[in-house]
């Protein structure tokens, strides 16, 4: 990210860019940012945007050949494309020698390194992967947009509202304008606030649900089961959220054996680094033998009611049941 702002700020832009990673709200900031850095006058006449699996090789050539009109630049931005699978083997040559004119930004939520494109990128431009941010940065992140509408809030009550709403910047963005909005007439914000305005993220209602039944909380967790229900969540998604929480906590306690950190576990297994601490708190209520069990369940469970063998109500129920007992 720095990268990025380093040359948007001295105004030597790179002729290719590529933005990728878990945190949308990150991509598409940045991609809006280098966008206005690139184009910044709107210019549709030199300005190109493309978008899903249908773009042709060629065509973005071709495009990137044309000089561009009245202007300085062309630039080309290319999200959620297959080029970093599939397809991508002659936009990853092409790279190798771009007019001085034309500028690219792919945006990309997962690419395979492997790729002719991602290393060709690599090699004649700019590579930024947009990770969730540390606890520490969220943090700061949230306490600037609260500052701007002259709020505040406690270290315990930012806790609470990260434990309530998760990690997700867009999400959070969201949560955070609504708080501000409530409290309009006062400073402070406080955790009734929260409770009374802002909606807690299914995979925290998962996560409260695993912690319910790994201390025996057995009406405490079909509670928070049926609470799902009552807000038209389908019992196959709670079902698939529940095996993949088991899985984290199952992965997670496994890097710890092995002597990972918890930066390292949190990438390997895909969660915010401030939440790792929390997955292995979770995850030694548990047995190893139970985890791999209850995944082994959760996906036993998912064939079952997908051949019509069992009630998808009663089969998420069975497996609460049974790891809270």
């Amino acid at each position: 990210m720095g990268r990025i702002d380093e040359d948007i700020k001295s105004g030597q832009l790179n002729h290719v860019y590529l933005l990728y990673g878990e945190e949308s709200y990150l991509r598409k900031q940045y991609k809006e940012r280098l966008k206005k850095a690139l184009s910044p006058e709107e210019d549709s006449m030199n300005y190109n945007y493309f978008e899903g699996k249908d773009i042709l090789p060629g065509e973005i050539i071709d495009l990137a050949e044309t000089m561009p009109f009245l202007s300085e630049r062309r630039t080309i931005i290319i999200e959620n494309s297959i080029f970093f699978k599939s397809e991508g083997e002659k936009i990853a040559e092409y790279l190798n020698d771009v007019p001085e004119t034309t500028y690219f930004v792919f945006v990309e939520g997962t690419v395979d390194k492997r790729s002719k494109l991602y290393k060709s990128i690599a090699k004649n431009g700019c590579v930024v992967e947009l990770n969730g941010l540390s606890e520490d940065k969220l943090v700061t992140w949230i306490l600037g947009i609260l500052k701007k509408d002259n709020k505040k809030i406690t270290q315990s009550t930012m806790e609470y509202l990260l434990a309530k709403i998760g990690s997700d910047m867009e999400n959070i963005r969201s949560e955070v304008e609504k708080l501000i909005c409530y409290c309009y007439e006062r400073d402070v914000i406080t955790p009734e606030d929260i409770d009374a305005v802002c909606t807690m993220q299914i995979s925290n209602q998962i996560f409260e649900m695993l912690d319910a039944m790994a201390n025996k909380r057995q009406k405490a967790a079909l509670q928070l089961y049926y609470n799902l229900l009552a807000l038209k969540e389908p019992p196959m998604r709670i079902l698939y959220l529940i095996g993949r929480q088991f899985n984290l906590l199952l992965q997670a306690r496994l890097l710890k054996q092995k002597g990972y950190g918890e930066r390292t576990i949190a990438e390997k297994i895909g969660v915010p680094p401030f939440a790792v601490s929390k997955y292995l708190k979770q995850a030694g209520k548990f047995k190893t033998a139970d985890l791999r069990q209850a995944v082994e369940e959760c996906v036993e469970a998912d064939e079952a009611v997908k051949s019509g063998n069992r009630n998808d109500r009663l089969s998420v129920e069975l497996i609460i049941i049974k790891y809270s007992n």
